[in-house]
């Protein structure tokens, strides 16, 4: 279908399960594009336990990829609310993040080899399940966050990882905002550095979730500005993380990081902490409207931009109902902002431009990026041109030219 498309210079646009927030899989109203779906490429084509890999085709859903590990004793450990229908491919090329980058990085941490239809419609065969390959540029990290502009992903072989027997799940108040940092440090000592996901979670958006949720409870006997859901994983059903965990609790309880805390005392009550934190992207609907970021600073400087970003709104807007929350433990925080209840939609969307551009200011001025795990897509064009160096967009240019130089494959998407 691609060398067809590219002797008739026709444009393509790759699309996965479509769950994407920045347009990277929908064609440009001017374009008169097809778009290839790569659904029905969803084989599991091999998993290896031993060299602790799997080699799935684009279309696979993520959720079944996790299944397939899982059923091998082994991880998969890509996760992220749309799981159930997302799919690799789409994963692959927006470079997704999710719950666990804090313990295994990126998509692109999580790639030995890809396949990929360029676009004249040649095929590279990149599926190497190799950990050392000093052979030159590593080739698929271009097509792993590339949005299909430069080809089209069409399988990859993923690393697995060993299932983890002690899953220990807290989820509790914070003292303030930058207590947060105090506890990850605490929990990171605590249990040599095996914190998988460590998320923050504002009264705003919690009290939304438990009251317009259903099966949505307050696990803690008192109210707080700001709470925190973290997770320690051991190897071993040894209760080594159970220990570790009442510990580092009890300690952050004596030092006033935290004022409440509850641990998940099985399965059940692991999901129900985690239906609070999904729960939380469903409740901003019933706040209103909402102008949303998906920004990623570093770490230890999460709580100081929250309180910047919320100075520099309310300036912007008095009323405004900042809504942050987000992955704290890899510096990726989600900030959005809720209408004033006092305010109709179409007015509070008209401050869109000047809300968005205040916040980005603040956050290229603190060294983060505009986007952390949403990509650029459509939505974020003007974003790149005003705040990528002149440098970087012209080395980028450069590749898409010399990969795509019909300029066919997702157009308008990224640059």
């Amino acid at each position: 279908v691609v060398a067809v498309c590219a002797g008739a210079g026709i444009a393509m646009v790759p699309q996965g399960g479509n769950t994407g927030l920045v347009g990277a899989g929908i064609p440009m109203a001017p374009d008169s594009a097809i778009i290839i779906s790569l659904g029905r490429m969803n084989r599991i084509r091999d998993i290896d336990p031993l060299n602790a890999t799997i080699t799935v085709e684009a279309g696979c859903i993520l959720a079944n990829i996790q299944a397939a590990a899982a059923a091998e004793d082994r991880l998969f450990p890509l996760s992220l609310s749309a799981e159930g229908s997302c799919q690799i491919g789409g994963n692959l090329s927006t470079n997704a993040g999710g719950v666990n980058v804090l313990r295994y990085g990126n998509a692109r941490d999580l790639v030995l080899g890809l396949e990929v239809v360029l676009p004249d419609g040649r095929v590279w065969n990149g599926l190497k399940r190799l950990r050392k390959d000093n052979t030159g540029y590593d080739l698929k990290q271009m097509y792993i966050g590339g949005e299909g502009t430069l080809g089209i992903i069409t399988a990859a072989v993923c690393k697995l990882y060993p299932r983890p027997k002690d899953v220990q799940t807290a989820f509790v108040g914070l003292r303030n905002l930058e207590a947060s940092l105090d506890l990850l440090a605490r929990a990171r000592s605590a249990s040599g550095d095996r914190v998988t996901s460590f998320e923050l979670i504002c009264h705003r958006s919690f009290a939304a979730a438990v009251k317009h949720i259903p099966g949505v409870r307050d696990p803690l006997t008192r109210k707080f500005d700001d709470y925190a859901l973290f997770e320690l994983s051991g190897a071993n059903a040894d209760g080594d993380m159970a220990e570790a965990m009442e510990t580092l609790l009890s300690e952050a309880l004596a030092a006033g990081e935290i004022d409440d805390a509850a641990i998940a005392q099985s399965e059940g009550q692991r999901a129900d902490f985690w239906r609070i934190r999904d729960a939380v992207v469903e409740s901003q609907k019933f706040l209103g409207g909402s102008i949303k970021h998906d920004i990623s600073i570093g770490v230890s400087r999460v709580p100081a931009f929250i309180r910047r970003a919320n100075a520099a709104v309310l300036d912007v807007l008095p009323g405004a109902r900042p809504v942050p929350f987000g992955h704290c433990g890899d510096g990726n925080i989600h900030y959005n902002i809720s209408q004033p209840l006092d305010m109709d939609l179409e007015t509070f969307l008209s401050h869109r431009e000047a809300i968005t551009r205040n916040v980005y200011d603040i956050v290229v001025d603190m060294g983060g990026s505009f986007s952390a795990e949403h990509g650029v897509g459509q939505l974020k064009l003007r974003e790149m041109a005003r705040y990528k160096q002149p440098l970087e967009l012209d080395m980028m240019r450069r590749v898409k030219s010399a990969l795509d130089p019909d300029g066919i494959m997702n157009p308008g998407k990224m640059l």
